[in-house]
C-alpha cells in the first residue's frame, strides 16, 4: 500500500510510534493527582486497577489509524507543515474529546472542572500528536 507518495511501512512506524505517545499521554493525563482528583466522580462505575495491555493495543491501533487518516487528509488541510498538523490536531481534538466530553455531560453528574479538564488535556495532546505527524509524514 502507498498513499500519498509514503511507504505502508512508514506510515506504520510513523502510526504505531504515536500510538505509544498515545499509550504515554494519556497515562501522564490521567493518572497525575490533579486529574485523579477531578475524576472522583467516575470513580462508582471506575474499575479498581486497568488494563494496561489493552489499553496499549488500543493505543497503538488509534495512532495507526491517525497516521493513515493524516496522510489521506493531508492534501486537503490548511497551511505547511505546521499549519497541517494543528489543523489535523484540531480535527482529531474535535471528534475524539469534544464529543467523549459533551457525551459525558449528558449522560453523567461530572463536575464542569472535570470536562474543562478533559477538554484543555485532550487539546493539547491531540495538538502535539497532529504535529508529530506533520513533521514525520511531511508531503512533498
Amino acid at each position: 500500500m502507498n498513499l500519498s507518495g509514503f511507504s505502508s511501512i512508514r506510515i506504520a512506524a510513523v502510526g504505531l510510534s504515536a500510538g505509544f505517545l498515545f499509550a504515554v499521554a494519556d497515562a501522564l493525563l490521567n493518572a497525575n493527582p490533579l486529574a485523579r482528583r477531578l475524576y472522583e466522580a467516575f470513580r462508582p462505575i471506575a474499575r479498581e486497577s486497568v488494563n494496561a495491555t489493552l489499553g496499549l493495543a488500543f493505543d497503538l491501533i488509534a495512532g495507526l489509524a491517525m497516521a493513515i487518516l493524516f496522510v489521506v487528509l493531508a492534501p486537503a488541510l490548511p497551511g505547511g507543515t505546521l499549519g497541517k498538523g494543528i489543523a489535523f490536531g484540531l480535527i482529531a481534538w474535535f471528534f475524539r474529546v469534544a464529543m467523549q466530553s459533551a457525551s459525558q455531560l449528558v449522560m453523567f453528574r461530572i463536575p464542569g472542572a472535570a470536562v474543562l479538564y478533559g477538554l484543555t488535556s485532550g487539546l493539547i495532546e491531540m495538538l502535539l500528536l497532529g504535529v508529530f505527524y506533520s513533521l514525520l509524514l511531511r508531503t512533498k
